[in-house]
């Protein structure tokens, strides 16, 4: 027995499709169609995969978050200095690999500046791809032009896989000129052909970037060069669709992925369709493409029922997303974090302040731990509500946990505090936000600038704006540590 949404007033249980005793298995067996392009690996446990499930030894957790941050301090330190050319391996490889994994990437450089002065050196491009793909990721496109540079003294030939670094970094950074002059670079270069890749992340900015005009030429091209689309560039070309609502377009290239013959629809095609609908709103459209996609012998995973779980909550239709939670209860389909964050999230969004109190409450009775999403989407709903002392109560729960607070976290309580008028405490959290290492964004200033201006603090707002004008002068074109 199946879930089949017959039409967009109903969901009712249909038996003519076989439930599989599991959620569906196909594994890509190209690269993911999102940044960053090389994951990478680590022999530790994912934050990802420790937030799912029953809350389990938290004071191990944060045990060795706290072995991380000395780590990288230790060794950060002494790359401050001429000093240290004999250290021990280990010890700066890995505070290197936790500085790459947690995107702190004025650490990483500092580190691995120190890592070329050490006598038992070698320059690898393997070390170089990882860094590069962190810039990327963290948006520095200088520093990783002048990382090239530097490879390039090393004596290595770039490879395939940094090139397509680097058109990664150029191309989500926004500077798509720089993204495709490299592929011309690459064209040009043994053994660096473009490959199916490289032109999935190219297209891939340019979804992100909303430059759905170039994306026909970078078809062309690849079908010059005889490079087959896999299933990953379809499938990014029918999310970015999906997501600016270009439901033809995206339909037309649905309809070429199956005409390739090579590349079949899967879940995640699935997934991107039904959400596109559901997020704009359509859920006739939505429940149609679940039962055509089902026609095609494509099951649901638990991502499909956080969509339907979101899209319902979106249009007010709660008995519906009721309904699917329950079946996911009865199909054996576990809940993740992420099921448990779009409930809380939609409750919070509606105004429903009871109902999103009972569910974290029944979450965390069923051993599901809050991660940072659970309580931005809490403090968010608080903050709107103007419930400070349920805000309040959301930070002790924070300071006594595991979470690793960032920078959006930050923004969402800012923003709580400053709606309230409280400014003297949002400038305290925007001091807090700094020592732990979260840099401010646009975001943080806007909203600190927003919240200075209804007060009539006009001082306050020339400071922040000075500030906002004095970064962007500062943006230094020099290495860090290099």
């Amino acid at each position: 027995m199946n879930l089949q949404l017959i039409d967009s007033f109903n969901l009712r249980w249909s038996s003519s499709f076989v439930v599989p005793t599991t959620c569906s298995t196909k594994v890509l067996t190209d690269h993911p169609p999102s940044p960053p392009p090389w994951p990478i690996k680590a022999a530790k446990k994912s934050a990802k995969n420790r937030s799912q499930g029953l809350h389990k030894e938290p004071k191990k957790d944060l045990s060795r978050i706290l072995r991380t941050e000395a780590a990288i301090k230790a060794i950060e330190r002494k790359a401050n200095s001429n000093k240290y050319h004999r250290l021990w391996p280990k010890a700066v490889l890995d505070a290197l690999d936790d500085a790459i994994r947690e995107n702190r990437w004025e650490s990483a450089l500092k580190i691995f500046s120190l890592l070329r002065k050490q006598h038992w050196y070698e320059p690898r491009c393997q070390t170089y791809t990882k860094l590069l793909v962190m810039l990327g990721k963290c948006r520095q496109p200088k520093q990783a032009s002048l990382l090239f540079e530097i490879m390039r003294s090393d004596g290595l030939e770039p490879t395939l896989d940094v090139y397509t670094a680097l058109v990664s970094t150029y191309g989500f950074s926004g500077l798509l000129d720089e993204a495709f002059r490299t592929v011309d670079v690459m064209k040009s270069v043994s053994d660096c052909t473009p490959d199916v890749y490289t032109y999935s992340i190219l297209i891939n900015c340019c979804t992100k970037l909303r430059r759905f005009d170039l994306i026909e030429g970078i078809l062309a091209e690849m079908s010059h060069l005889r490079v087959e689309c896999s299933a990953v560039t379809y499938n990014t070309i029918i999310d970015g669709y999906g997501k600016a609502e270009l439901f033809e377009l995206m339909e037309k290239s649905l309809k070429d992925m199956i005409e390739s013959g090579t590349c079949p629809p899967d879940v995640f095609t699935f997934n991107s369709f039904i959400g596109a609908y559901g997020n704009c709103g359509n859920i006739k459209e939505m429940e149609k493409w679940f039962d055509e996609f089902q026609l095609m012998g494509i099951s649901p995973d638990t991502m499909t029922f956080n969509i339907l779980i979101r899209s319902y909550g979106k249009a007010g239709m709660y008995e519906k997303m009721d309904s699917v939670m329950e079946f996911m209860r009865k199909r054996f389909y576990s809940p993740t974090i992420v099921t448990c964050n779009v409930v809380i999230e939609t409750f919070g969004m509606s105004g429903n302040i009871e109902k999103m109190n009972e569910f974290f409450l029944k979450m965390k009775h069923q051993g599901m731990k809050p991660n940072r999403v659970t309580y931005c989407s809490l403090v968010s709903a608080y903050g709107k509500a103007g419930l400070l002392n349920k805000v309040d109560s959301i930070m002790r729960q924070v300071e006594n946990s595991d979470v690793v607070l960032d920078t959006p976290f930050f923004n969402c309580i800012i923003s709580a505090y400053g709606q309230a008028g409280e400014i003297k405490k949002m400038g305290e959290l925007f001091v807090t936000m700094k020592e732990r290492n979260c840099k401010p964004d646009n975001i943080t200033l806007a909203t600190m600038i927003q919240a200075y201006k209804a007060q009539g603090m006009i001082e306050a707002v020339e400071d922040l704006q000075n500030k906002i004008i004095a970064d962007e002068d500062n943006s230094g074109t020099k290495l860090i540590g290099c």
